[in-house]
């Protein structure tokens, strides 16, 4: 019997016994968190099944169920298929189902444990930094047939960006090489030397048969060369660094404002970092406000002090603006804000970087809108070395600036993994596409100061007795855009409206002259026609554009920079066979003959709008009529 199944034994004698003494020792064990990653098939999801079993910590019914399941798949006896108790892609296929990580919670005597098993698939990348993303130790397997490989090198390089810097080099599968030194020292060395190139400072190496038990809880005697400890004594006695976090300086992100009553009003959150305790100053970030903390509140009644990883409500002396998003810091150590960052960016989805398209960013408590520069580099994890690079497809680690819409509060992530690591969320499908990690901020937005002005858009508007307004038609070249924008302004003149008409061709001769029609280049295209309307609506004008803006996501960036009700989506709705038969100025014509490239409606995509405030039906109404429309609808 080894020395885990014997304490398990004894910890159940004590469950019996007395099973509120139990919980208690329970509770106040260690909480180590960890990841197995590797290449397929390289033994993850065996590994962990031994792990439970051999400690015990599965139980009859499940081992009874394991057995009757391993001999359905071919198996007998001592030949337990362990990977079927924890894989998660066998449960994706049983089940039908979605799971990015499976964790499995265990115990033994001396620690508890979650462990986060992943997919070694490449396609599955994005898997194995979700579960690494909280983990403080990781386990990196390697098949002692095939040695180190190209997602051995990709995970490692990952757990390492991320902050893990406990790694157990585990070269599994020993008993199918019959247990042979010299090749388990020989990748041993190899991964030393990919490791010293990426700063691994170091790593734990040991031979283990996930299959066989070899040195997972006891020594293995197919080993007599190897004197290091077992994958589970190692488990147990690692050092965590606790206190760490602790000792840096004070952050805690706003998650919201509680206020159940006119009487209270506190901020709730869980500390990033550091120490808080009644009497403190503190500092609001991005607004600089400051105060003193009166009170720490909990379910459990008001603390003195609170340590990084609690969730707490602070409560402050005075009645300052702190909202969702805020950082709250000691006012005479608070973090940096900005608006632009150089960051790694590991790319999780299938569609390909567009650089200059506005995604989610999400960092803590803060969602903002930003833009993603063309990569400077993307790393190849075979050789480190850094590759030109336009954009980031699947799986991709690259270096690059991005810009949010607004100034954030943030810090370096090797300082601080809550408010340096953030996420890209897709704006029109929702869906999660990178992880990435601030470096610093760059320069010029520290540089860069907005200069109050004492005349605002409001004096402008007054002054022209009118609402500033940006009528945004959007539809398909040869649709009726410039037409039918060309009337509302004629129209809008006559009624003493101040106007100005931007027309996708006449801002291509000028401002965007150093554009082309690529994907990337039409975004930028919009971009910057956004900012144009947007300094337009604050002289105070009623701002017409005529493009054909081809992307959901650009449009509704564009919206994002108006002001609330001042952007008014007009779709020009014509069919594309229409369109082609005007063809004024032929360019269908070159598009059908390959002459021209990217053109939309042919070999570049069109997203209609989904819900637009007008909708103008050209197959209904001449332009004169849609002009009228518009008329009407903006000025009852």
């Amino acid at each position: 019997m080894s020395e885990v199944q014997e304490s398990s034994y004894k910890t159940e004698a004590l469950i019996a016994e007395d099973i509120n003494a139990y919980l208690e020792k329970h509770q106040h064990k260690s909480m180590l968190r960890f990841i197995t990653c590797g290449s397929v098939d390289d033994g993850k999801s065996t590994l962990i099944g031994r792990l439970l079993y051999d400690s015990k910590m599965i139980f009859e019914d499940q081992l009874a169920a394991l057995e009757s399941d391993s001999k359905r798949h071919g198996t007998q006896g001592e030949q337990i298929d362990f990977a079927l108790l924890v894989d998660g892609l066998a449960a994706e296929r049983e089940q039908g189902i979605t799971i990015d990580v499976a964790y499995r919670f265990f115990a033994t005597e001396k620690r508890k444990f979650i462990v986060a098993d992943t997919p070694g698939h490449e396609q599955y990348t994005r898997n194995m930094v979700t579960g690494a993303s909280t983990a403080d130790l990781a386990v990196i397997l390697i098949d002692a047939r095939k040695g180190v490989l190209t997602q051995t090198r990709r995970h490692s390089y990952l757990a390492h960006l991320i902050g893990i810097r406990q790694i157990v080099l585990a070269v599994n599968k020993m008993d199918l090489i019959g247990y042979d030194q010299a090749k388990y020292e020989a990748i041993v060395e190899e991964y030393r030397k990919f490791a010293d190139s990426i700063g691994i400072k170091g790593f734990t190496p040991m031979p283990i048969s996930g299959f066989k038990g070899d040195n997972i809880t006891t020594k293995s005697e197919n080993t007599p060369w190897y004197q290091g400890p077992t994958l589970m004594a190692y488990l147990e006695s690692v050092e965590l660094d606790v206190t760490a976090d602790q000792a840096k300086p004070f952050r805690l992100p706003v998650q919201w404002v509680n206020r159940p009553n006119l009487d209270f009003r506190g901020f709730s959150g869980q500390v990033a970092s550091g120490v808080v305790r009644p009497g403190d100053a503190i500092r609001v970030l991005p607004s600089g406000k400051t105060s003193t903390v009166t009170r720490i509140v909990t379910l459990d009644g008001d603390l003195e002090q609170a340590v990084a990883g609690q969730s707490v409500t602070l409560c402050f002396a005075d009645e300052i603006d702190c909202s969702r998003g805020d950082v709250i810091t000691l006012a005479d150590a608070p973090v940096q804000v900005a608006d632009q960052f150089e960051a790694t960016i590991v790319w999780m989805a299938d569609e390909a970087l567009t650089p200059g398209r506005a995604y989610w960013l999400k960092l803590a408590t803060q969602t903002v809108s930003v833009s993603v520069h063309a990569p400077k580099y993307q790393v190849n994890v075979n050789t480190m070395e850094h590759m030109a690079a336009k954009t980031l497809e699947l799986n991709a680690i690259g270096v690059a600036n991005i810009a949010t819409d607004r100034p954030i509060p943030f810090e370096a992530y090797e300082r601080n993994r809550t408010l340096g690591g953030f996420i890209l969320i897709d704006k029109m499908s929702n869906a999660t596409v990178a992880a990435g990690m601030i470096h610093f901020a760059l320069r010029r937005s520290q540089n860069v100061h907005w200069q109050a002005l004492d005349i605002s858009r409001d004096v402008h508007a007054s002054l022209k007795n009118q609402k500033p307004a940006v009528l945004w038609f959007t539809g398909f070249s040869g649709a009726g855009k410039s037409t039918i924008a060309n009337l509302v302004e004629k129209k809008l003149v006559r009624m003493n409206r101040h106007t100005f008409l931007l027309d996708g061709d006449n801002v291509r001769h000028g401002l965007n002259k150093d554009l082309g029609f690529t994907q990337a280049d039409r975004i930028e295209n919009i971009r910057r026609v956004g900012e144009v309307a947007k300094l337009m609506t604050d002289a105070g004008l009623i701002v017409l554009t005529a493009f054909i803006s081809p992307f959901r996501s650009e449009r509704e960036m564009v919206r994002k920079m108006m002001q609330p009700g001042e952007f008014v989506e007009i779709f020009i709705d014509t069919k594309l066979e229409e369109a082609e038969k005007r063809d004024v100025k032929g360019l269908y014509k070159k598009a059908r003959s390959g002459e021209l490239k990217n053109f939309t409606g042919i070999d570049s995509p069109y997203e209609p709008p989904e819900n637009p405030e007008i909708h103008i039906d050209t197959a209904k109404l001449t332009p004169e009529q849609a002009a009228d429309l518009i008329i009407e609808r903006l000025i009852p």
